[in-house]
């Protein structure tokens, strides 16, 4: 089959670049190793009410092309600015070690504390020499604050969990500059009927071919072949690659010729990493008003961060996320190993009488083969200029998604950029994120 370009893979990336190129007159197949579009932003219904198993926020709606087309798309959203750079000013429950109810001026003594290391951190990060760790300058900032005991253990294991929620991963593996990446202006906002109304929206109209599982994409001077498990061939004058940096690094997908550097080094270089989910739906909502709720201490390594998901379901469902070696931990868990962990953890802090969950879904992204892990992220020794390095162009192929957007990668609006930016290439041109909202012109 020949067509102007193939797309690979149909999550938010692969579905913007396609509609761009559709709405520019190219024509385009998209192909999709799922049953189903959307990627790494995923809604689902089995508790009953829709819940985001992958991406769930905006992060920070000023500027945002995401925000700019919710109302294009007719998606409703919810404010739920409660992320790990975020300390106080919303509702939030902390707990100590002992799973007790944290109280004034405990609260504000150790929300003062995160205030007083973040602010030195910025300094700290800007100073640190290549190949340093996040944990070892958030350990120099702490020693000189002359800080130790408790006070300083709490502090360093809930940066440690900011590293674990923003990069999927340990806060001995993430690079001194791995969060610069991950301060975004303005507040942030999930879906009532989930993230996955934007894939939807991108996809309408476009030939998205779903169970095509890409083995190996090949060129030449003139045409890109591109082959499936089944023994099908597509041909086209591009090829677009949006597949998860952790399917690259597997070699699930076999380039022909090779990916030259700076594309393949940068591959290497940067990690990615695994943040799972646990959603119970409660006959009751038994935790109060709170948006979120964080335990302190050995009760929380994993189990820290409880959100309340009744904001935007509007039923009494919590969502426990998990990420770093917590999560691939877990993985390796039953369903009902994880529940068990996950009320005890709630029972720490709200005593016996909290019941069992109606419903449960709980998500697995390492063990996904076309996933294998949730984000990317700076790894020690990877530098921030290696994000936009892995989206070279290289011939008539180049990579998109998340892990290829330098500003802001390991979040969707970064995904849908770099997907606009590859079909620019490819016309030449480039193109917009409102243009998207136009209607694919009937086959």
């Amino acid at each position: 089959m020949g067509v102007d370009v193939i797309v690979v893979g149909a999550g938010v990336a692969g579905l913007a670049a396609a509609r761009a190129l559709v709405l520019a007159g190219q024509d385009v197949v998209v192909l999709e190793a799922r049953d189903r579009i959307g990627g790494r932003t995923w809604t689902d219904t089995a508790l009953g009410v829709p819940v985001d198993l992958g991406a769930s926020w905006i992060h920070g709606v000023d500027g945002n092309p995401l925000w700019a087309l919710a109302p294009a798309f007719g998606i409703d959203t919810v404010e739920f600015t409660v992320g790990s750079f975020q300390f106080d000013g919303r509702p939030i429950a902390w707990h100590d070690p002992t799973g007790a109810a944290l109280q004034d001026p405990a609260v504000s003594s150790f929300v003062d504390d995160l205030h007083t290391v973040d602010r030195l951190l910025d300094g700290a990060v800007a100073a640190a020499a290549p190949g340093v760790s996040y944990a070892e300058v958030v350990a120099a900032v702490l020693s000189s604050l002359g800080w130790s005991g408790d006070r300083a253990l709490r502090v360093s294991e809930y940066l440690a969990h900011r590293s674990e929620d923003l990069c999927g991963a340990p806060v001995t593996d993430l690079d001194a500059h791995g969060l610069e990446e991950e301060h975004v202006p303005g507040d942030e906002v999930v879906f009532p009927r989930g993230y996955g109304q934007y894939a939807a929206a991108l996809a309408d109209g476009l030939d998205v071919r779903t169970g095509a599982v890409v083995t190996e994409v090949a060129q030449n001077d003139e045409r890109v072949r591109v082959t499936t498990a089944d023994g099908a061939v597509f041909s086209a004058a591009s090829a677009v690659v949006t597949v998860p940096l952790g399917v690259l690094q597997a070699g699930d997908v076999v380039f022909d010729p090779p990916l030259p550097d700076p594309v393949a080094g940068a591959m290497g270089r940067l990690g990615f990493g695994v943040y799972d989910k646990v959603f119970l739906r409660f006959p009751t909502r038994f935790w109060g008003s709170d948006w979120v709720i964080r335990q302190q201490g050995p009760a929380g390594v994993d189990w820290h961060s409880w959100y309340d998901m009744s904001r935007v379901t509007g039923e009494p469902v919590l969502a426990a996320l998990v990420g770093g070696a917590g999560a691939r931990r877990l993985e390796r868990l039953t369903d009902d190993e994880i529940v068990t962990e996950g009320l005890a953890g709630l029972r720490h802090m709200f005593g016996g009488a909290v019941p069992a969950p109606q419903a449960v879904r709980i998500t697995r992204w390492a063990a996904d083969p076309f996933a294998r892990g949730s984000y990317s992220y700076l790894h020690v020794g990877a530098s921030t200029d290696d994000h936009d390095l892995l989206g070279t162009a290289v011939g008539r192929v180049q990579l998109a998604g998340e892990a290829t957007w330098g500003d802001d990668p390991a979040t969707v609006h970064g995904a849908l950029l770099s997907g606009l930016r590859a079909a620019g290439r490819v016309l030449g041109r480039p193109v917009s994120a409102a243009a998207l909202a136009g209607a694919v012109p009937a086959a």
